[in-house]
């Protein structure tokens, strides 16, 4: 491939129909003037200026020196773009992507054809803006997204309230209220920034106002209409992350419209991505778009269907830099076939299917509250303890069943079922399945875990309270896992009715009486598969070093205060100060996060995180400090926040979004 020299355009004004000027970075090929070029668009929230500089540097120069231009745009009320940010995904964002995409084909530098790729909110919106066809668009690359925006998101999953809701309300917060870089905007920068603080929401409001899978929900959730998706589409993944189901699903519904791959990565592009082995994110993307927009014939409509990692045997550790494991090819994914165990008498996990009919062997669950202080984040971004720790922690507060000593290895890839019975005093109650690797040291790795709230269980659209007392069958789908259980190891099937701090608690707490003799545990057999290699990245370090000024820091520790009766999970996050040596802006963020509970009483949850974000130069120093919180009653979610804004040492802006008791709905 022969290289292009570029030129970056550091800011340039587009100008919507409606008057908002948004601020984009593009990376321009010399001479596509006379000789026009294909381009690549991401359009998200995150700060060009500061926030994702790091990681468009690694990208976007390499794909201009390849002939592919990139054009980096921030969403309206952020970094740089006029206006307000109305929500997640709303129409009038995918209205504004749309016609974004609009603009850039009518450049005369522009060869017509667009292609749009993201990670997390980018690669959401990029699946929905392909759903709605905008002529222009040819292809798309999205990485840690989703399908089905009610279970496969930080908000909710199969009606369990998920803590990272309120964590990313926090965030975007933190990130909506900073300012405008003066350098680009100029004198009118405060104005922008005092109009954003005043008039910026506070997400959760609108999240918990739809506590069930409605139309709010299915708007951007493309697995409502996938016959009617025609882009190519390659589906990004990793198995450290929360986003993992995606690629299969995308598969499974778009068939040869969709490639997929899965790595041992966490919420990250892989080619920097932790832990390793990475890929050559870089080769794998300007393959896909020199072929839908170049009309290169590649072949790279011919790859698998599926390339995933299978991990091999991995331990938790304090930090996993790299998880053994071997890549995989499927030429053509199908529903993989499953390998079935039961629960026999003694509690042993056999293989073959439950008992028609066998006699109820009931034992009665009810985990404390604070089981699940090994599950990790429920989306991560480092590969420390951000990851599933030993499970033994938790287990010791759950129904475990467990296999003999494997007599050889056992290979899945696909997402594990779980069926059983049992009754609830209650009209709900959350249940956590777990599939665990016991190593023969006793080292427990969690592999796959699933979420149900019981008054979902025949859907997300119309929850039922449960009959109290009455008899219930219930099939849970675990996420979607790659995974070798070595001979020798042994494989664990692990109940709780509390996954806390990941599951907010139920209203009530009355356990669940399990009749183990129903007990299913489908496993998705790997199947016929190739070998294969993916190539790694040709450069070990592409991100771009910029100026330490302070060093940042990391910690999450739990604390049992066994005098109050109280556990706290606490997270310290600190990105440390740091300059763009390119365009001298120092930036700072941190965030103090905690989430409280009395494992014997699930109203006295709490949660509340604080970032406090910093932005200066030589004699303008701006800061603002975001505050929301979460508890609750038998009855209503109880929310609130707060954003206070500083110029130099001044107070210049408070907000207070007052609290407010909004209903639980069968959660």
């Amino acid at each position: 491939m022969i290289e292009c020299s570029f030129t970056t355009i550091e800011n340039q004004w587009i100008t919507l129909k409606d008057g908002t000027r948004l601020a984009a970075r593009i990376w321009m090929p010399d001479g596509a003037d006379s000789d026009p070029v294909p381009a690549v668009f991401e359009f998200l929230p995150y700060r060009k200026r500061d926030g994702t500089s790091s990681r468009d540097e690694s990208t976007y120069p390499v794909f201009a020196a390849a002939g592919i231009a990139g054009v980096r745009v921030d969403i309206r009320g952020s970094g740089e773009s006029g206006g307000i940010i109305d929500g997640e995904y709303t129409e009038l964002e995918l209205a504004n992507a749309c016609e974004l995409i609009g603009w850039i084909a009518e450049q005369p530098w522009s060869n017509g054809s667009v292609g749009m790729m993201g990670i997390s909110w980018g690669g959401f919106n990029c699946l929905q803006v392909a759903a709605l066809k905008p002529p222009a668009l040819k292809a798309v690359i999205s990485i840690a997204s989703t399908v089905d925006r009610y279970n496969d998101d930080i908000h909710y999953k199969n009606g369990c309230h998920l803590s990272a809701q309120l964590s990313w309300a926090a965030t975007m917060l933190a990130y909506q209220s900073r300012s405008p870089d003066p350098a680009i905007v100029g004198d009118d920068w405060r104005d922008m920034w005092l109009q954003r603080l005043g008039q910026e929401p506070f997400f959760m409001e609108e999240w918990l106002q739809h506590q069930r899978r409605d139309d709010f929900w299915r708007h951007g959730s493309i697995c409502e209409a996938f016959d009617s998706f025609d882009i190519p589409s390659l589906v990004i993944a990793g198995w450290a992350d929360g986003y993992r189901n995606t690629p299969l699903l995308a598969v499974e519904g778009l068939g040869e419209k969709a490639k997929a791959l899965i790595g041992p990565w966490v919420h990250k592009y892989p080619h920097f991505a932790w832990p390793k082995p990475r890929a050559d994110f870089h080769g794998e993307a300007i393959a896909w778009w020199n072929r839908w927009l170049r009309n290169e014939d590649n072949g790279a409509e011919a790859m698998p269907s599926v390339r995933a990692y299978i991990l091999d045997a991995i331990k938790p550790a304090t930090r996993r830099d790299f998880d053994p494991g071997f890549w995989i090819a499927k030429r053509c994914w199908q529903q993989p076939d499953l390998q079935c165990f039961y629960v026999e008498q003694f509690g042993t996990l056999m293989e073959g299917m439950p008992i028609p009919h066998a006699p109820e062997h009931s034992v009665y669950l009810r985990s404390p509250l604070d089981t699940g202080t090994a599950s990790g984040e429920w989306f991560t971004l480092k590969p420390d303890a951000e990851l599933a720790i030993d499970q033994r922690l938790d287990d010791a507060g759950s129904l475990t069943f467990q296999t003999a000593p494997l007599a050889e290895d056992h290979d899945y890839l696909g997402r594990p079922i779980v069926t059983l019975a049992l009754r609830c005093d209650a009209e709900t109650a959350n249940l956590c399945a777990r599939l665990v690797d016991i190593h023969p040291d006793g080292t427990a790795t969690r592999v796959s875990f699933g979420l149900l709230n019981l008054a979902h269980r025949d859907g997300n659209a119309a929850p039922e309270p449960m009959s109290k007392g009455e008899r219930t069958t219930v099939s849970l789908a675990l996420d979607a896992c790659g995974y070798r259980f070595r001979k020798g190891h042994r494989i664990r099937l692990s109940l709780s009715t509390a996954y806390w701090p990941m599951v907010l608690p139920p209203p009530e707490d009355p356990g669940l009486t399990i009749d183990i003799a129903s007990i299913g545990l489908g496993l998705p057999l790997l199947g016929t598969h190739e070998l294969i290699v993916v190539k790694q990245p040709d450069n070990p370090d592409p991100l771009p070093k910029y100026i330490e000024h302070a060093p940042g820091s990391t910690k999450r520790q739990v604390v049992r205060d066994l005098s109050a009766g109280l556990t706290r999970y606490e997270i310290h996050e600190d990105t440390g100060l740091f300059e763009h040596p390119g365009t001298g802006l120092e930036t700072r963020q941190l965030r103090e996060e905690t989430w409280s509970i009395a494992p014997d009483d699930q109203l006295s949850m709490s949660g509340i995180s604080t970032w406090t974000c910093d932005m200066q130069r030589p004699g303008w120093f701006v800061r603002t400090v975001a505050t929301s919180y979460i508890s609750c009653t038998a009855k209503d979610w109880i929310i609130s926040a707060s954003v206070i804004a500083y110029e130099g040492e001044t107070e210049i802006l408070r907000k207070i979004f007052e609290e407010k008791r909004i209903a639980r709905d069968l959660m």
